[in-house]
């Protein structure tokens, strides 16, 4: 049997979705109010119907990645799997279906953000290809002051 079957996500995820990602030591720590909240995860997956995806193992969701693009570029946001099932290639295979997914819409490049204090994470992108941009500076300005 498979360690995890992945399938795309839906908005009737958000509440088990939303409870993995606070339950990942660190990971809640990018979390924004109006961003994450069920309406805005619904925004985002309106906007990017087939790149979202979930990892299931006996009916739990134990991992999960948002991905979507501008048009232009590709964004990968909220990659995550349960520290248990870590290290068991879910992490690969979700980020394989999302990149799939993007190249399907004609997407040829990807970023990410990751916290620098985040090791096992920047390792882990770093096993997978994903290359840092040490000649940019990230910079972001909040637009609503409600969206902490």
């Amino acid at each position: 049997m498979p360690e995890a079957v992945l399938r795309l996500m839906t908005i009737q995820d958000y509440p088990a979705l939303f409870a993995l990602w606070n339950s990942v030591p660190g990971f809640n720590r990018g979390l924004r109010s109006l961003d994450d909240s069920e309406a805005g995860i619904g925004k985002f997956l309106k906007r990017n119907p087939s790149s979202c995806f979930v990892a299931e193992k006996a009916g739990e969701i134990i991992g999960g990645i948002l991905a979507g693009h501008d048009g232009r570029r590709g964004y990968i946001y909220h990659a995550v799997v349960l520290p248990e099932h870590q290290g068991k290639g879910i992490g690969k295979q979700l980020i394989d279906a999302a990149c799939d997914a993007l190249r399907a819409e004609g997407i040829n490049r990807a970023g990410m953000l990751v916290f620098a204090g985040n090791h096992q994470g920047n390792a882990f992108w770093e096993s997978q290809g994903w290359q840092t941009r040490p000649d940019l500076i990230y910079r972001n300005k909040s637009l609503n002051e409600d969206n902490l």
